[in-house]
């Protein structure tokens, strides 16, 4: 039986239906006019595959590429990276050359002279990360070395492979050194550092923020320590550059872009704030020392990478005279078949304008 009350809540419900209807259908309505499409993040944006290969293993110098890696700045470039470690640079442009990494790391100066052996390919640097290179001798005050010209008469150790020698004989011309009153000492690479601290070398040869940083591990005070860089005494040489395989350069030359500028993006980083890169570096080395690698981080800012040039122009460039004459230092120790000119080694197409690459 339907009494007033009963009729009541019927004609409620019925209200209350057709105005949830009505919402239900405006809403339907309005929606695809109004809705916007989402813009895709750097997670969804296609990801090119390198492989970017080091000429030496892990240490606070690699810095700025890990910030590229870890904070994202080589996947906001659309790159997925990889890393391989390889056994010096000429084994690092060896990949590149054979297609196995499409990016490298390495010394500008074994470019140079690699470039003139038969068959090889064009590869070209495109972005210069240590604006000078970190040669140096390495010397003990104790051992009666004071100024370069105490090298004279004395014995320098010289490990396998080492880069620096090359241009000891530019110089030493140039600083009025007889290379032939310098006796050298061949050594391996392991024991360069041991054999100075034991004494039994007056100095070595090798680059600054190695050598000189890894000495106060084995008891050698700074103190006992003299560092004749080379750039101090007027090499003119280029340090440790970016290179690319021509083939993906060419099928992929924004890929070669983004490259540059994640790597430009992780320095400033990096300059900004050492210790933190440097807290990053020390988590993916076995054993590695945060003081001895913050050292290290601070001497190659100061020393290779915020120079005087840099300063002016900005990273990554260089200055075509400049390089020039440095071939012509390489040519005091190595007997060119056909020297290369300046534009057969660097290619600055890929780098973006002055304005983008200025220091902060």
């Amino acid at each position: 039986m339907c009494t007033p009350q009963t009729v009541a809540f019927r004609c409620f419900r019925a209200v209350v239906a057709a105005l949830i209807a009505t919402l239900v259908a405006a809403l339907l309505s309005v929606a695809p006019v109004t809705a916007e499409p989402s813009e895709p993040s750097d997670a969804s944006r296609p990801q090119v595959p390198v492989q970017l290969a080091f000429d030496h293993p892990l240490n606070a110098s690699m810095a700025p590429f890990v910030l590229a890696q870890s904070r994202g700045l080589f996947a906001s470039e659309g790159l997925s990276v990889t890393t391989e470690i390889a056994s010096g640079s000429a084994a690092a442009i060896a990949r590149v050359a054979s297609g196995e990494s499409e990016f490298a790391l390495v010394d500008l100066n074994e470019l140079i002279r690699l470039r003139d052996k038969p068959n090889t390919p064009p590869i070209k640097a495109f972005f210069v990360f240590f604006n000078k290179a970190p040669y140096a001798i390495i010397a003990r005050k104790s051992r009666g070395v004071h100024a370069l010209a105490d090298i004279e008469s004395r014995t320098l150790g010289v490990a396998d492979g080492d880069l620096s020698i090359r241009l000891w004989p530019a110089l030493a011309r140039r600083n009025g050194i007889k290379p032939a009153n310098v006796k050298i000492y061949k050594m391996g690479a392991a024991v360069r550092e041991p054999i100075l601290a034991a004494g039994q070398v007056d100095a070595v040869a090798g680059f600054s923020y190695l050598s000189a940083v890894n000495l106060g591990d084995r008891g050698v005070l700074a103190s006992d320590l003299a560092v004749f860089r080379f750039s101090d005494y007027g090499s003119e040489a280029y340090g440790l550059a970016l290179i690319v395989a021509p083939a993906f350069a060419a099928a992929r030359p924004d890929a070669v872009r983004g490259m540059v500028r994640a790597v430009i993006a992780g320095t400033h980083l990096t300059i900004k704030d050492p210790v933190a890169a440097i807290d990053e570096v020390v988590s993916r080395i076995d054993g590695g020392s945060r003081e001895m690698e913050l050292e290290r981080l601070r001497s190659v800012i100061s020393d290779n990478i915020v120079t005087d040039e840099v300063r002016r122009n900005g990273l990554g460039g260089i200055d075509p005279v400049r390089l020039e004459r440095s071939i012509d230092e390489l040519s005091e120790d190595y007997k060119f078949r056909k020297r290369p000119q300046a534009y057969d080694i660097f290619d600055g197409s890929f780098l973006p304008p002055a304005d983008g690459r200025m220091m902060n």
